[in-house]
């Protein structure tokens, strides 16, 4: 909440508007209220509507914290900015009475952002997290440390030290989870964020992470289980996992699409 309110009132003074992105409204308040002196007393609903009063503007994916699998929306203070906004919106996605989205999924939205802030939900959602992370880091799983809310994210250089970056460990260690375990994960490393030099080499990311997202209502705690088993099985191999070369790439956004081959 400090932090934000540093922002905020940083923004203000340089009359820079200050938007929310706050897909993950919900857990943040569970972190704040955990962990923030002088938070302790607040619910985690009360929380949240303290942080979007600091704000002139938020953009949710709802696929998040709004617990469903479509939909987000746009707030902002600013009339004629959110004008401005909803006259582009009819030519693009329809009217701002559903703005793309069937009935059915604005209902569920309504729904979600109201259950999101129970304390029981939160408090399973936040532990299993913590589970993985736990169990991972007592198998000597090299990890981002300390564990967050919706992701435990691997260290891919660390676990394979021997496959270099212009060979993507990180891709290699998401498709050793989905081999071994039918586990889907996402690389966030140099297929993400690496770009090529003049002379066509490759500059990689300064980190090669893969992240195990948790989806929200989803897994019980023996699919959480699971994935620490399969993780056994990928330590216990990791000294013979090959990299990764791309053999096909769209010009941006390749790592939604690139196509690889094992080195």
């Amino acid at each position: 909440m400090a932090n934000a309110e540093g922002v905020a009132a940083i923004c203000k003074r340089h009359g820079v508007p200050f938007l929310l992105d706050c897909c993950r409204i919900a857990e943040n308040s569970w972190f704040i209220k955990d962990r923030e002196e002088g938070m302790e007393g607040l619910s985690y609903r009360q929380i949240a509507q303290r942080l979007f009063a600091l704000a002139d503007g938020a953009i949710m994916s709802a696929k998040k914290d709004a617990l469903v699998n479509m939909g987000g929306f746009l707030s902002v203070r600013d009339a004629a900015l959110a004008e401005a906004c909803i006259n582009l919106l009819i030519i693009t996605e329809g009217f701002t009475t559903y703005g793309g989205l069937s009935g059915r999924d604005m209902e569920a939205i309504a729904i979600g952002l109201q259950e999101v802030f129970d304390p029981h939900y939160l408090d399973y959602r936040i532990k299993s997290t913590t589970f993985v992370g736990r169990k991972l880091h007592e198998l000597g799983v090299p990890l981002m440390r300390p564990i967050g809310g919706h992701a435990v994210y691997i260290d891919a250089k660390a676990l394979y030290p021997h496959i270099p970056p212009d060979q993507y460990p990180g891709q290699a260690l998401v498709c050793e989870l989905y081999r071994l375990g039918g586990i889907r994960s996402v690389e966030i490393g140099s297929v993400m964020f690496g770009t090529y030099l003049p002379d066509g080499s490759l500059k990689p990311s300064s980190m090669e992470l893969v992240r195990l997202a948790i989806p929200r209502r989803v897994y019980t705690q023996s699919h959480m289980e699971y994935v620490a088993e399969t993780f056994e099985e990928v330590m216990r191999t990791r000294e013979q996992v090959r990299g990764y070369r791309i053999i096909k790439e769209p010009r941006f956004l390749r790592h939604f699409t690139a196509h690889f081959e094992q080195m």
